[in-house]
């Protein structure tokens, strides 16, 4: 069983930022399967579905971004599964250059809460993530937070909607077993 969790933050005043392209990629690729997401009892909605014969498990946290690793660590306890091997994170990342796309096996959180979360929640930075480059206004720290709260630009619109048509293609590839240095090579830059 696969699992893709898309990070980010419920409530209507958040849909379509910044910080919530990891939901906007899992609508993207739950959309391109014909799947819907519901309720369930480990703090996310979720969706399932099966991808050339692999189990899979959409899931995106209903706990807010800086508890997200509450949602993964109930989801692994409930349904089984190992973080290192199983999971792939969609998360926003402000210090990749708008529109890139980047596969990474291991690493720290980077600053970024959902990630520190998950870190916490699960003991492990060796799991994959699927980072989307969101650029970074200045580092002035109002900015920041006004820039990942914001929602994308008419003139972005274009580059995103083809960022989540590549993601939907990569997590595909992941599934279907294609190793991390493959969708490297391919999707990251």
């Amino acid at each position: 069983m696969k699992y893709i969790i898309g990070l980010g933050n419920i409530g209507l005043e958040y849909d379509k930022t910044r910080h919530n392209i990891g939901f906007m990629a899992i609508d993207a690729f739950a959309s391109a399967h014909s799947v819907s997401f519901a309720p369930s009892k480990q703090f996310a909605t979720i969706a399932k579905l099966t991808v050339d014969g692999e189990q899979v498990v959409l899931v995106k946290p209903t706990t807010y971004m800086n508890d997200s690793g509450k949602a993964v660590r109930a989801i692994l306890d409930y349904y089984g599964g190992d973080i290192n091997t199983d999971v792939m994170v969609l998360v926003d990342d402000m210090d990749l250059p708008f529109s890139k796309l980047r596969f990474r096996a291991k690493g720290s959180a980077g600053g970024h809460n959902g990630l520190k979360s998950i870190m916490a929640h699960t003991g492990s930075q060796t799991f994959l993530r699927l980072k989307f480059g969101l650029g970074h206004p200045n580092h002035e720290q109002q900015a920041v937070i006004h820039y990942v709260l914001g929602k994308f630009s008419r003139a972005e619109t274009d580059d995103v909607n083809h960022m989540l048509d590549r993601s939907t293609l990569a997590i595909e590839e992941w599934i279907q077993g294609n190793s991390v240095s493959e969708l490297s090579n391919k999707y990251n830059g």
